[in-house]
């Protein structure tokens, strides 16, 4: 038996707006300094992905990537100071809560 839980962050609507998905593209576009070539390693459209950042940005209400435009260079997109922030802040929140699940849990 191992205990499985799903941590995701809502607005005031109850609208999700942050859990792992969401994490995993952030973590992929500050590797690759780019939202096209982050959705694609993880699989999902670029649509779909700056849906994502959107919805994120629109919740908080701050930005979260700086983007660059496209066309010859294609610069990409990077995470602003907040974003690197956010992430360290999300995975930091992330494993204290899974920490403070399994202690319960071990009683089972």
């Amino acid at each position: 038996m191992e205990l499985k839980t799903k941590l995701y962050l809502v607005d005031e609507e109850g609208n999700k707006f942050m859990g792992i998905g969401v994490l995993w593209l952030l973590q992929h576009i500050r590797m690759y300094k780019s939202l096209r070539k982050g959705s694609s390693v993880l699989g999902i459209s670029y649509s779909k992905a700056f849906a994502m950042i959107r919805n994120l940005e629109k919740s908080l209400g701050v930005a979260i990537l700086d983007r660059k435009k496209g066309g010859a260079n294609r610069d990409g997109a990077t995470l602003t100071p907040f974003g690197e922030q956010f992430i360290e802040l999300y995975e930091t929140f992330e494993q204290e809560a899974k920490l403070t699940l399994d202690k319960p849990y071990e009683q089972f």
